[in-house]
């Protein structure tokens, strides 16, 4: 049986969603613990990666290469940008994933990793830069059903902490949030080529970094809720 496999970068993002998991059997991966079981009667393992790209993309692969995998879906909290028209405890759902700043520093300044020449990932014709498509067809279902945003999501190694780079980088990239892991589980699920679709609840506005605004409890909270109801829609539809 293909599994639903939830990627979430730490504990309290994916708790909830762990407590209703039923014949649930811990399991070690390349070091790493995950929890299979079965949610909604669909099989599922869930595993937190830790935060960043390499422990993103380290989990994905090492759950790919070690279960069957039919889906994956990447969850968690993010940073809503500010004129993404988002608020705290918002959920949105990704079109695309976007790495946010690898590239090249010119003197005109950044500019992305098709100006090296040499695409991360060809697959086929095809080749892959900054960007990493997701399952179009169920994030534009999703978004209707729940009625949540969705739009383009951008991955960072470093957070942003100004108003000016959020601004930015908005601009850049037509995105709404920020994240520090999607765009490395979406070039693993390219290379695998495996379906993923990804939710962030959002707990603070990105820019200045001023923690007492921030509301992460409640954002992944909601992010979890709309998780459930997201793995309703694809059981529903046998993903």
């Amino acid at each position: 049986m293909k599994l639903l496999a939830l990627l979430a970068s730490v504990p309290f993002e994916s708790d909830k969603v762990l407590t209703g998991i039923r014949s649930i059997r811990q399991v070690t991966i390349a070091g790493k613990t995950a929890y299979k079981g079965k949610l909604f009667g669909r099989g599922v393992l869930l595993m937190n990666t830790g935060i960043g790209k390499v422990n993103a993309a380290h989990s994905a692969t090492a759950v790919i290469e070690h279960f069957p995998i039919r889906y994956v879906v990447n969850f968690g909290i993010g940073g809503a940008y500010p004129g993404a028209g988002l608020g705290i405890g918002d959920v949105a759902v990704a079109s695309k994933e976007i790495y946010g700043d690898e590239g090249v520093i010119t003197s005109k300044g950044w500019s992305g990793v098709k100006e090296i020449g040499i695409p991360p990932v060809k697959i086929g014709g095809k080749k892959y830069f900054n960007e990493f498509p997701l399952d179009k067809k169920r994030t534009k279902n999703i978004s209707r059903s729940l009625k949540i945003r969705s739009g383009n999501f951008v991955t960072v190694s470093s957070s942003t902490g100004t108003r000016k780079r959020a601004l930015e980088l908005e601009s850049r990239f037509n995105a709404v949030c920020e994240n520090m892991e999607g765009a490395a589980v979406a070039q693993v699920c390219a290379l695998y080529n495996i379906l993923m679709i990804e939710a962030r609840g959002i707990s603070n506005i990105a820019g200045v970094r001023d923690k007492r605004r921030w509301d992460i409890e409640l954002a992944s909270e909601n992010c979890q809720q709309a998780l459930l109801e997201m793995i309703k829609n694809l059981v529903g539809n046998k993903a």
